[in-house]
């Protein structure tokens, strides 16, 4: 939910004016103790020394404040971001690190706690990587006293891949992504975040929408198809018995897919479209009625290679863990075990997903949209939308994942890439268009009863 006011207890503001890191802090410390501690699926870390709950109102404006300041800057011409933990080093261990761990950087004097002390440090501080350490001496105040190495596995449930870091602890993290545009977690948890001077208790993620599987429900029940061909083969020609699958495992795998796509195209740094259609429409789409190809890919097998790593992925998975005898009955795996296998064709498949993940994102970079179906077919790319469909003058803006809570807006406020996206979807309410904006912004666009809604993706 996006709160254009202060939250109760923060100074009260004119409609007109936007809230600021005070109103963060009371927004945060209003909701710090409903924000449960969820753990990883995989094992925990372990801590050296208990976490304290959220610090005094007080010492948190003053952390917000200063990295408000800071994110406002630039360090050689790159925008200052990074993470900030607000905890005591002796929390973290003292041995071990990425990719499993932690690995605390402790300085020999704590430097001090401001605006360009956090300037400079952002290079060293590598957003996906590192986090800053920030204690509250009572002598001295605020100090930062190191840092500590995570990796980029934490990142993984953002960008797709099955491998994540386990959760940090229950201890005040701010994320600063952009100028003005700070995130308060729990450890690895979200609390609210400030950005476009709005307050939010929630990062949107489409990804855990209804709606979304529910349109590629026809592809993943034609992928269980696939495996239970491949499952019955494998019993009648070879004798194997194989594990059963866990039935959500087919769309957990394609949201892993679908998450790498996008954090791809972001990578490149230079945009892009991609249209996902019914594939009851791939017709439709091999003229020019409502996109026109200009590279159209040839139907076979190569176009269908996203489906065809899915469905060996499950393959695998299912023969891995099948009994070891005749009288041992067949378990079910899903999520869990294809996290926590080490077979190296899966490692292998998973590779593969990704390299064809880079290929339709560097396609994407190209002038014009990439076509795809929900089986994960690639029709072509260089789609060039129809300037004959109608014209959509305003959309509505979701402000949850399922778009119960709208605010309209005119189209006219952005750019051809997304105002084209508008108009195939309100001309085609099946058809999901991914639009990547040159700044890494993921806008999901997709019809909304009469008219075009979209989902900005955190």
């Amino acid at each position: 939910m996006v709160h254009e006011t202060p939250p109760r207890g923060s100074r009260q503001r004119k409609n007109t004016e936007h809230p600021y890191p005070a109103d963060l802090a009371a927004f945060v410390a209003a909701r710090w103790a409903d924000v449960l501690e969820v753990s990883d699926s995989l094992a925990p870390v372990s801590y050296n020394a208990p976490v304290d709950s959220l610090s005094e109102l007080s010492v948190l404006e003053e952390v917000l404040s200063t990295c408000y300041q800071a994110s406002l800057l630039q360090e050689e011409d790159q925008p200052v971001i990074f993470r900030l933990a607000l905890s005591s080093p002796e929390v973290f261990p003292t041995e071990g690190g990425p990719p499993d761990g932690l690995q605390r950087l402790e300085f020999s004097e704590a430097r001090p706690f401001d605006v360009q002390e956090l300037r400079r440090l952002s290079p060293a501080t590598d957003y996906p990587r590192s986090i800053v350490g920030v204690s509250n001496d009572e002598e001295h105040g605020l100090r930062i006293w190191g840092l500590v190495h995570s990796g980029p596995r934490w990142l993984r449930d953002r960008q797709g891949g099955r491998v994540t870091s386990p959760p940090l602890p229950p201890m005040a993290v701010v994320h600063v992504t952009g100028p003005g545009r700070l995130e308060v977690r729990k450890g690895s948890e979200i609390v609210a975040k400030l950005e476009n001077g709005a307050l939010s208790d929630a990062s949107m993620d489409v990804f855990d929408s209804e709606w979304l599987p529910a349109g590629f429900a026809t592809a993943r029940a034609e992928l269980m198809e696939l495996h239970s061909a491949a499952r019955q083969r494998a019993l009648e020609q070879d004798g194997e018995r194989w594990a059963l699958l866990d039935p959500d495992l087919a769309r957990r795998i394609g949201v892993q897919m679908f998450k790498r796509l996008i954090s791809t195209v972001q990578n490149f740094g230079r945009g892009g479209t991609v249209i996902f259609v019914p594939p009851e429409h791939t017709r439709e789409f091999s003229g020019a009625c409502y996109v026109a190809l200009k590279y159209r890919i040839t139907d076979g097998e190569p176009r269908r290679r996203f489906r065809t790593l899915i469905v060996e992925i499950m393959n695998r998975l299912a023969q891995v863990h099948g009994p070891t005898n005749a009288r041992t009955p067949p378990r079910m795996v899903g999520w869990r075990e294809y996290q926590e296998t080490s077979d190296e064709k899966i490692a292998g498949l998973e590779e593969g997903i990704l390299e064809v993940a880079h290929l339709v994102a560097a396609l994407a970079t190209t002038d014009g949209a990439v076509v795809m179906t929900k089986r994960y077919e690639l029709l072509g790319f260089g789609g060039e939308i129809s300037g004959k469909l109608d014209g959509v003058k305003t959309v509505a803006r979701a402000l949850d994942v399922e778009g119960r809570l709208l605010k309209e807006e005119p189209a006219e406020i952005v750019g051809t890439r997304h105002r084209s996206a508008y108009r195939l979807c309100k001309e085609l309410p099946d058809v999901l268009a991914v639009v990547v904006s040159k700044d890494g912004n993921v806008r999901f666009v997709r019809r909304q009863g009469d008219g075009v809604a979209y989902w900005d993706q955190a």
